[in-house]
């Protein structure tokens, strides 16, 4: 039979008003006019081919004796397109993986545009943003698998000790200064660390009450030698602290790396400076103003509390989510702004014949400042009506303001929450006893399926603009 021949017999099918469609074993009869309806979909396109070569590119396969045509296709998801021909609107069921089922309407040229409104909702919802339904359950998978990466890192650090003189002992002190909860000794050494931290904190507010305050001998306020004789055991301490961490390091390049390692020296610096420059002063008298630099030195110690975080994982949670939440701390920063221009130059042109304290601009900057965060400190009011009216507009911005970002800074401390809490339950069931022994169980599966996840999200974002969309948008305008 020839090519023409075999088209003839197709065409004289298609005449009689059905077509033979078979997907997978699954098969049927469709009207040729139903199908017509949508001539930019792959199956309204094979309509109108003349050609064997033309319905080969669009299907897998052709029956010159039963004139069929043939998809290798997942034979589940085609009722759902049947039922696109038939009622022109697509309907997404619970139970489907709307990544597939996305790849698979894309297959036939049906666009996401026909999903019905009763489904749109939950199906966009579920496809962009997959961990906005069953939050807490997902972040508790999420929070194992993005954990995987820091144990391999921890378990790499550990594995320098072997071969190493000592390496054994140094790495069960490195876990022990490292790890809070680690064993009997970090519990210990971790509380000691933070009596001496909050010691420090409590004598330093002490010390500015002008009971304990001494002056000296030229009636200056001083501390209290009580308080110094704590300040130094508290440095003392302080730099054994970091100096034995150095010591058990395995690596001295990475050790200034890490945040709170960098926090420890912060915590210590400023009494050496402070100690240099008092010598200094001591020794040249007409560089006495060096002894401001020193008074400002000595707040800094106040700085010291953040020693806490290496001991408390809410503190270390609360730094992750500042560092990856730049981008909603910069969308709340860019919202207040607007706001208090906006309300800004309303509450100037309204009060400034009648309101002294708005009279200018900048003025105007502080008192929408404290009104949109709603702090109300009440040193400077609208005295009018309008601007009455204003300042209620301009609390009432601010409250929706500051409250859009929270909601997504707070998922993402939830997350590194979570997160934190999985790697140090998993620091704890390491056994070095007798050296380095099997990786922690992680469960790899759903480590796997994280990543496979996000990939397949990627990959549906970038086909989003694909050609037989494009060409079927246009077609609809």
């Amino acid at each position: 039979m020839t090519r023409q021949s075999l088209w003839e017999v197709s065409e004289a099918d298609i005449e009689d008003g059905e077509i033979r469609i078979n997907v997978g074993g699954f098969k049927r009869r469709l009207r040729s006019h139903t199908l017509l309806r949508f001539p930019e979909t792959r199956l309204g396109r094979l309509l109108l081919c003349h050609s064997r070569e033309a319905i080969l590119e669009l299907c897998d396969d052709y029956d010159d004796v039963q004139h069929e045509f043939y998809f290798d296709r997942n034979p589940e998801l085609f009722p759902y397109v049947l039922h696109f021909y038939h009622t022109g609107k697509l309907h997404v069921m619970a139970e489907l993986c709307v990544f597939s089922f996305s790849q698979e309407i894309e297959y036939w040229g049906i666009n996401e545009f026909f999903i019905d409104s009763c489904c749109s909702y939950s199906y966009h919802g579920r496809k962009v943003e997959p961990e906005q339904e069953k939050w807490d359950e997902q972040s508790d998978q999420e929070s194992t698998t993005s954990s995987f990466d820091e144990i391999l890192a921890f378990y790499n650090d550990a594995s320098k000790f072997d071969g190493q003189p000592l390496g054994n002992f140094r790495r069960q002190l490195w876990l022990a200064l490292d790890n809070p909860g680690y064993s009997v000794l970090s519990r210990v050494f971790s509380v000691l660390s933070i009596l001496v931290v909050l010691g420090s904190i409590i004598t330093m507010c002490l010390n500015s009450l002008p009971d304990f305050q001494i002056p000296d001998s030229q009636g200056n306020p001083g501390e209290d030698p009580r308080f110094e004789i704590v300040e130094h055991f508290g440095i003392a301490w302080f730099t054994f602290e970091l100096v034995a961490r150095f010591a058990v390091a395995p690596d001295f390049l990475k050790f200034f790396k890490n945040a709170l390692n960098l926090i420890d020296l912060m915590s210590i610096v400023p009494f050496y400076i402070t100690l240099v420059v008092n010598l200094v002063v001591e020794s040249s008298p007409t560089l006495a103003n060096l002894g401001r630099v020193a008074q400002v030195l000595r707040l800094m110690r106040i700085f010291r509390i953040l020693k806490l975080a290496r001991h408390s994982t809410g503190l270390r949670s609360l730094g992750a989510t500042l560092k990856y939440s730049y981008k909603e701390v910069g969308l709340l920063l860019l919202y207040l702004s607007v706001g208090i221009s906006i309300f800004s130059v309303v509450a100037y042109t309204i009060e400034k014949e009648e309101n002294e304290s708005l009279a200018t601009i900048p003025a105007c900057w502080w008192w929408a400042t404290v009104s949109m965060t709603t702090v109300g400190y009440g040193d400077v009011v609208p005295g009018t009506t309008a601007g009455k009216l204003t300042a209620s507009a301009c609390i009432l911005a601010g409250i929706l303001v500051v409250v859009l970002p929270i909601t997504l800074i707070f998922n993402k401390f939830s997350h590194f929450y979570r997160r934190q809490k999985q790697l140090e339950s998993a620091m704890r069931s390491c056994d070095f006893g007798d050296g380095m022994k099997e990786v922690p169980s992680v469960n790899l599966r759903d480590y796997y399926a994280h990543k496979v996840k996000s990939l397949m999200a990627s990959l549906t974002n970038m086909s989003r603009s694909s050609p037989s969309e494009l060409s079927l948008d246009d077609s609809l305008h």
